[in-house]
């Protein structure tokens, strides 16, 4: 009797598991149908414009707050912070392009130059409002002078943590080489460094999503709400940088033959476009959990 009862209890938690899974299906399948009904992909390709073209202001303002503090290559080091989770081959021209920019904004007097970089930066910002906005079917009724105000205070608390995070980055080598000297037993444990840069690369990806998730579009979520997206994004985006990065690395010649001395952007262009795909999918299938759980929650109020 024991092992019938041991494979009942093994068959109900298998037909659990399958059911749970066919959910996790059609949640995500009924995520993707809504995408393309939200015309997802045009407006994936506006924030993956919008973004590329709002990075190198960034990146001026960002010059401008090191230059505040006298520290103006902390710059350089947050954008390869940035770019630390983009795969090389995407973010190697990118890169030393930024790298350039900055090199000539320093030293510059930067005045009226960094009211337009924050005003174009802060576009990026709106169009992911846009995005999201239509994932989470909300009408924005905030004046559009209010919400470009917010967009910049984006901006700058972005370039203000972003600083911080690398003044961090920079620091922890530092600390560990006064720390060695000090005391050479810890050399085996050589590596935290390593995993300090990569932990400051993961909250740069994760704590901005939670952040525009929950107060970039209209109305309100809880953050319970918001997570099954953020996670599906992160997932998500993981596997697309892997697998954008694999076809790069094998059939990259493509883009120089199509594209000629245009290739390094259009390369950036693309991968943001999947990139900015993802994203709103992770707001459509936050969209459509809810959906399910108020369905639910009428059904069981009946």
């Amino acid at each position: 009797m024991f092992p019938l009862s041991r494979g009942d209890g093994f068959g109900a938690a298998g037909k659990t598991g399958l059911l749970l899974l066919k959910k996790i299906w059609r949640v995500g399948l009924d995520a993707f149908w809504q995408f393309n009904a939200d015309d997802g992909w045009a407006i994936a390709s506006h924030i993956a414009l919008s973004s590329l073209m709002a990075m190198f202001p960034f990146f001026l303002v960002l010059t401008a707050l090191a230059g505040m503090i006298g520290s103006q290559y902390l710059a350089d080091e947050a954008a390869n912070l940035v770019l630390e989770a983009w795969p090389e081959e995407v973010s190697g021209p990118i890169s030393r392009e930024i790298h350039n920019v900055l090199v000539g904004a320093h030293g510059q007097v930067l005045t009226v130059g960094v009211v337009l970089a924050l005003y174009f930066a802060s576009s990026g910002v709106e169009s992911l409002r846009i995005g999201l906005n239509r994932a989470y079917t909300v009408v924005e009724t905030r004046p559009w002078w209010l919400l470009r105000i917010e967009s910049i205070g984006y901006v700058v608390l972005a370039a203000v943590g972003l600083l911080a995070l690398s003044f961090l980055v920079v620091l922890a080598p530092l600390i560990w080489a006064t720390l060695l000297r000090r005391f050479p037993a810890i050399e085996p444990f050589g590596e935290i460094v390593t995993f300090v840069r990569l932990a400051t690369a993961s909250v740069l990806l994760i704590v901005p999503l939670f952040v525009v998730h929950k107060w970039l579009p209209a109305g309100k979520r809880k953050f319970r709400e918001i997570i099954p997206g953020i996670l599906a994004t992160l997932a998500l985006w993981l596997i697309a940088g892997i697998t954008f990065g694999r076809y790069l690395a094998d059939f990259a010649f493509t883009y120089s033959v199509y594209y000629a001395g245009l290739a390094s952007p259009m390369i950036a262009l693309v991968f943001l476009y999947f990139t900015a795909s993802i994203f709103i999918y992770g707001g459509e299938l936050n969209a459509i959990i809810a959906k399910v759980r108020a369905e639910n929650a009428s059904a069981g109020a009946v």
